[in-house]
């Protein structure tokens, strides 16, 4: 029996920072997961990037994950936001501040710096290559049985599974849940001008475009598009030859960084929304998409899951230092009340954009405009949202302001 402190299910992006969290404090932890990691690193640039907030990266910076990266990745000093190619924007600009508001990385970098950290954790036991086939939580523990014959066992168990999480479906954990009739069509472009680390969001009633800034490379700038589409134009987008979808992206940018080619596949997926109706149980907490799943259009979807592998986190480090059952159902109820209204408030301001912005019309447009010029002005409202963008809002866990647990 291999016994520990949390027994992770998922070693994605965010069961893999988690990990590193609760290493970095002195906690043990064993990621069970089905996948080779090393697969996924391997071979050519896919196109597939995230946005890493300033606050994500902070943590990134406390626990030892950013000395791995085997680049720096690419700063987000402004996003622009526009409503079409019409004047009267928004700019979140900090201008003073030294501080990125993002940062862009390959996911394959991303991939690299977090399964690097795990294997140099040493308080860390990787799992890679396994299923759990039996779990169970009682009121003392919980043991998992992998299909090795293995025996894990600890005080609570984190679904770090993804949006498809059986541990929560198992656990009868109730999902709020929609999906939208679009598409994200999700690629690399180089341009002829360079970006100058300036992230664009342009609003159609298609979707939004996203133009995200990526490191230069030998053959000159690249940017990161997310572009979302009417579900049943997505497969015609895919269809399109390198050269007409650059065309039509060029065209949806208004030409403003020159001549576009593209620099990897296409890849497209449905989008949807889903929340968790709780992200505990009995000795048991929901992290990342097992909890919530969100539209693409403000970036914000993987922050929240480190801003939920923080959050719980300093919860179980703290109640260790008491002393305390790290499945205690008091620690549980702490994470659920930490993390309920910021994940719910972030995907209900998301979805209202992506429906906002989806109004067709003259009128819409002035308004959405209006709007926009009227936040620019205002510097509370605008400051927020700039907080928002960062992830620096709200009642911040210790690892989310660069400080150790």
């Amino acid at each position: 029996m291999d016994r520990s402190d949390v027994i992770i299910l998922g070693g994605g992006l965010v069961g893999l920072a988690f990990a590193a969290a609760l290493d970095s404090a002195g906690l043990r932890s064993i990621i069970v997961d089905p996948a080779d990691p090393d697969s996924r690193l391997t071979g050519a640039f896919d196109g597939r990037t995230s946005a890493v907030s300033s606050s994500s990266k902070r943590m990134f910076d406390a626990v030892g994950i950013s000395e791995h990266f085997p680049e720096p990745g690419c700063p987000i000093r402004v996003i622009r936001v526009a409503d079409g190619l019409e004047p009267g924007g928004l700019a979140f600009d900090p201008q003073d501040d030294d501080e990125p508001l993002g940062w862009m990385h390959e996911n394959r970098h991303l991939r690299m710096a977090l399964l690097a950290r795990a294997r140099a954790g040493e308080k860390i036991d990787l799992r890679f290559g396994r299923r759990p086939v039996k779990t169970v939580r009682d009121a003392h523990r919980v043991r998992v049985t992998l299909d090795d014959g293995s025996e894990t066992e600890a005080p609570l168990l984190v679904a770090a599974e993804g949006r498809k999480s059986p541990t929560r479906e198992a656990a009868g954990i109730k999902l709020a849940s929609w999906r939208y009739d679009h598409a994200a069509i999700v690629s690399t472009l180089r341009h002829e001008k360079p970006h100058d680390n300036i992230a664009y969001e342009i609003f159609y009633p298609a979707g939004p475009f996203a133009l995200l800034p990526m490191t230069d490379d030998d053959g000159g700038h690249r940017s990161a598009i997310v572009w979302s589409v009417k579900k049943k134009d997505a497969p015609g987008f895919l269809k399109l030859s390198d050269e007409d979808f650059a065309a039509e992206a060029q065209a949806a940018m208004g030409g403003f960084l020159g001549q576009v080619s593209m620099l990897a596949p296409r890849t497209s997926y449905p989008l949807g929304f889903h929340h968790a109706a709780r992200i505990t149980d009995d000795r048991l907490a929901l992290i990342g998409d097992a909890a919530h799943a969100i539209h693409p259009i403000a970036g914000q979807g993987v922050n929240l899951g480190y801003r939920d592998a923080a959050a719980l986190a300093q919860v179980l480090v703290e109640g260790a230092r008491l002393g305390m059952d790290l499945g205690d159902a008091q620690l549980l109820e702490r994470y659920q009340r930490w993390r309920s209204l910021d994940t719910l408030m972030v995907a209900m301001a998301t979805d209202g954009l992506t429906r906002i912005y989806g109004i067709p019309g003259k009128t819409a447009s002035k308004v959405r405009r209006f709007g926009m010029q009227l936040i620019d002005r205002v510097g509370p409202i605008k400051q927020r949202l700039m907080d928002e963008a960062r992830g620096t809002s709200g009642d911040l866990p210790l690892l989310l302001r660069g400080l150790p647990i």
